[in-house]
């Protein structure tokens, strides 16, 4: 049977693990999450089916299970599983997507590398997808295409099924014309999403960013530029967009262009959060510290910043020696990739610095900074964000960052000081934190002392109106808009 939804992605909707010598299908430990998120849309329709990729050996090997049947909390759907050697997903992600495309979608050009990018490579996995999303799909069904590394998925499946909808979703930021024009690719790529039709984005900076890029390489057609709704419009966040064209014209197609931030499942954190098993592994944090926790959650990236947030962190310890003993920072950043040289020269960055800080300030009795590099299980995530004083999320560029949300989210009580960086997407929503310029050691500086020293009804005040605001765009209100996207009604933003 045909499906009437199909999800492209690049990852297996579940978790492949063995058990007694068996390989099983198990759902994701947390339904908090992308993946989980777009697994729910397959309730809306009869019929789901999902692509991505599974590395294999051999992907010529008959006894390949190209094609599985799942069943779980979700419903029945099946997945197309694109059989792609080490060396494929080596030069398709790592390399092409990650050494090329990451560094110019976040506007860090000067960590761009074309040189080892094989383009052959890109485009043949990228058409395996769309062959199968357009064997999948059924009769004018809707295919929905997730991320940078499927760039060139519409254009190809536009070849094979022009019947269906297809709409795509960055995850990313996107970059003004001066930054995404650098990119040989630009016009391969462009022709492509522009053969979608609906394009969408987390804020109506990228979305504006991406009308930009067509109109400097294309002859298209903009739509009026319209107002941003004021829930997204921060005059001191430098994100903030007061209008953008909804819609762009190219080659007799009519593409929405569509901004509506991600959220989160607060209905779900809420729950975890007041549950009574975190509430005391909460208690058990706060005795155990006898200090203000600070709590940094990201990935090991340079777009992450965090060296930068550790690099203050060890000048307000100088700057303010009252502050000595009474404050740990608690700083998370688990590894991206450690094959890439990039992420292993950071991690080590990292772990240079921790240690001359812990080595400058710390005493017997005291440990400024506690790093962690692997993942926390998130119920235990939930019981630090409960716990915390402070959440210190200040990456130097950001699509979203659901961590701030969650934060907030887990704050049913309504204290706790949140800083966030400017160049996060979810800083446009979430006005109310401490907004902080990463880019500049005073902004940077400031925004943690006054975290630290933040009254208990400023807190309360800021919290309540953060979580008023995730409450209202959480992760149902981003499905709604997508499905308006969908049936090609407009969104809200």
């Amino acid at each position: 049977m045909a499906s009437d939804l199909v999800i492209v992605y690049h990852r297996q909707p579940y978790e492949e693990v063995e058990e007694d010598g068996k390989i099983v299908f198990k759902e994701n430990k947390s339904p908090n999450g992308i993946v989980p998120t777009l697994k729910s849309f397959f309730g809306r329709v009869d019929k789901g089916a999902w692509v991505a990729w599974k590395h294999a050996d051999d992907p010529s090997d008959p006894g390949f299970e190209r094609v599985v049947e799942i069943e779980d909390s979700y419903g029945k759907y099946s997945v197309s599983r694109l059989p792609l050697t080490e060396d494929q997903v080596s030069s398709f992600y790592h390399v092409t997507s990650k050494e090329a495309f990451w560094p110019i979608l976040h506007s860090f050009k000067e960590k761009y590398n074309y040189d080892p990018v094989d383009w052959p490579t890109f485009r043949e996995v990228n058409w395996a997808f769309a062959e199968a999303a357009a064997a999948e799909a059924a009769d004018k069904a809707v295919v929905w295409v997730h991320d940078y590394n499927l760039w060139l998925v519409p254009k190809y499946l536009r070849q094979l099924r022009p019947d269906v909808r297809i709409s795509f979703f960055h995850h990313t930021p996107f970059p003004s014309a001066d930054m995404f024009n650098v990119l040989p690719w630009r016009r391969e790529i462009m022709e492509s999403l522009l053969s979608c039709n609906v394009v969408g984005f987390h804020i109506p900076r990228y979305a504006a960013n991406f009308v930009g890029v067509a109109e400097s390489l294309f002859d298209v057609q903009t739509g009026a530029r319209e107002e941003v709704d004021p829930d997204f419009i921060k005059e001191y966040v430098a994100l903030s967009e007061r209008r953008y064209a909804r819609h762009v014209s190219y080659d007799g197609r009519k593409v929405q262009v569509l901004a509506s931030p991600v959220g989160v499942d607060v209905d779900y954190i809420e729950s975890r959060a007041q549950s009574e098993e975190t509430i005391e592994r909460a208690r058990e944090i706060r005795a155990d510290l006898d200090a203000k926790l600070i709590l940094s959650v990201g990935r090991t990236d340079y777009t992450k910043g965090g060296t930068d947030q550790l690099l203050s962190f060890e000048r307000v310890l100088e700057e303010y020696p009252d502050l000595r003993g009474k404050i740990r920072l608690m700083h998370v950043s688990v590894s991206a990739n450690r094959n890439m040289t990039v992420y292993a020269d950071i991690q080590n960055d990292i772990e240079q610095i921790v240690g001359r800080i812990n080595g400058r300030f710390g005493t017997l009795e005291w440990t400024p900074v506690t790093l962690m590099s692997r993942a926390i299980p998130f119920d235990d995530l939930v019981a630090y964000y409960r716990a915390a004083d402070v959440a210190w999320i200040t990456p130097l560029a950001d699509g979203m960052n659901l961590v701030a949300k969650e934060f907030a989210a887990c704050r049913s009580d309504n204290r706790g000081a949140l800083v966030l960086s400017e160049f996060a997407g979810a800083s446009v929503e979430m006005g109310s934190a401490i907004v902080a310029n990463p880019f500049s050691h005073r902004s940077m500086d400031r925004a943690i002392v006054q975290a630290l020293k933040m009254p208990e009804d400023e807190q309360e005040d800021r919290m309540r109106n953060m979580r008023e605001t995730i409450k209202k765009y959480d992760i149902r209100a981003w499905a709604e808009d997508q499905m308006k996207g969908f049936t090609g009604e407009e969104g809200p933003l």
